[in-house]
This record gives C-alpha cells, sequence and structure tokens, in this order.
C-alpha cells in the first residue's frame, strides 16, 4: 500500500460495537407492531439499511397507522440511546486513528447506518475533528454490498479508489470495498469475525505499537 492515500472506515463493529444494540433496537419496535421477528428472518436483515430492514419486515408482517419512514426513526432513535449510554466503543481505534492522521492519511466513514447515527458516534468517540468525510448509504441509492457509498467517500477525499484502504469488519462491506477497487483490512474483534477470506490484510485489534501497512 505504497500508493495509500486514504483510509475509510466502517462504523459499527469498527468504531461501535453495535450490532447487538440493532438486534435488541429492532425486535422492540418490530414486535411492538404486531411482527414475529424470527432469527432467521434478522439474519437476512443482517447487511441492509434501516429503510430495508423496515420494509422487509413490513411486507411480512403489514402494519397499519405509521409510515414505514417512522418506523425506521423509531430503530434509529433506540440505537442512538443505546449507544449514548453504554460502553460500547471499540478499543484502540481512536489512538489508531490518530496516528493515521500522524501519517497526512486522509481519514473517512462509509456506514450503511442512517445518517442521524454518524455524528452521535463521533461524539462518543471524540473524533469528529479526524474525520475528513463522513457518510452514509441514505444518500445512495443503495447500501453496501453495493459499491456506490466507497466511490463516493474517495471522490470526497480527493483520491483514487486504488489509493485507498478501507477497513471493514462485515463480509457485504468488505465486498463493496473490492468491488470499488479498495484495498480490503478486516478488522476481525479479536477473532469474532471470522468470514473474511476476500480481505486483502486482517488485524485483530487497534491496539498495536505500529500500523501494519
Amino acid at each position: 500500500m505504497e500508493n495509500c492515500k486514504a483510509v475509510i472506515f466502517d462504523m459499527d463493529g469498527v468504531l461501535v460495537d453495535s450490532e447487538g444494540y440493532w438486534n435488541k433496537a429492532e425486535y422492540e419496535v418490530f414486535t411492538s407492531l404486531g411482527v414475529e421477528v424470527t432469527e432467521e428472518g434478522a439474519k437476512l436483515t443482517k447487511s441492509m439499511t434501516t429503510y430495508e430492514v423496515t420494509r422487509f419486515w413490513y411486507e411480512r408482517f403489514p402494519w397499519g397507522g405509521v409510515s414505514l419512514e417512522v418506523v425506521e426513526q423509531l430503530v434509529v432513535s433506540r440505537v442512538i440511546a443505546f449507544i449514548e449510554s453504554e460502553d460500547c466503543l471499540v478499543k484502540g481505534v481512536k489512538s489508531f486513528i490518530e496516528k493515521l492522521k500522524g501519517k497526512k492519511y486522509k481519514i473517512g466513514l462509509a456506514t450503511n447506518s442512517p445518517q442521524r447515527i454518524i455524528p452521535v458516534v463521533l461524539k462518543k468517540l471524540d473524533a469528529l475533528h479526524l474525520f475528513d468525510v463522513a457518510l452514509s448509504a441514505d444518500a445512495e441509492i443503495k447500501g453496501k454490498p453495493d459499491p456506490s457509498i466507497y466511490f463516493s467517500a474517495a471522490k470526497k477525499l480527493g483520491a483514487n479508489p486504488d489509493a485507498c484502504l478501507v477497513i471493514e469488519d462485515s463480509y457485504s462491506g468488505m465486498l463493496a470495498a473490492k468491488n470499488a477497487g479498495m484495498q480490503v483490512i478486516a478488522f476481525t474483534n479479536g477473532g469474532k469475525v471470522r468470514n473474511f477470506e476476500i480481505s486483502d490484510h486482517q488485524i485483530d485489534s487497534f491496539e498495536m505499537d505500529a500500523i501494519p501497512f
């Protein structure tokens, strides 16, 4: 990665350990509307955007009296409450980003999560000042695994896709970055993430003395 100009981070599972919060929030909100949330269905929606998840459950258990947009925002608000009140930051990631900034890399964020959550996470991490670009799939026609959000991030960072390095923890995110022509580091979070065969490199932790690239 001698030509690397920018490093782009995923958010959920990379900056904050938040997957469990999404599961709880979706279960609480959708079951309150009469949806029978199943483990099988939850697996199918794991890599979807929040709106796609809401539409998925509505198509199977249509509810009345409240729009999909309102329901989506109820889920988002619940997740925000969890993030603000719980100890969920990924250890070492802020110092890792600071080291990258010290080496003059451009820093980006590209997430399938809604735009509303980005400032909440970056404020929690005390890292608003460290990111040059922070993008949500809300602004894209499709979320990951579609590569469009990574193309948008590269453009806003002023870097060619092949000069961007992406740090992801999900297969769909890695696939999006690879399809954008970017190098991918899989963050395995101490071995919790196992489906990273398509990545170019892997790291188990951000708590390291030297940046591995």
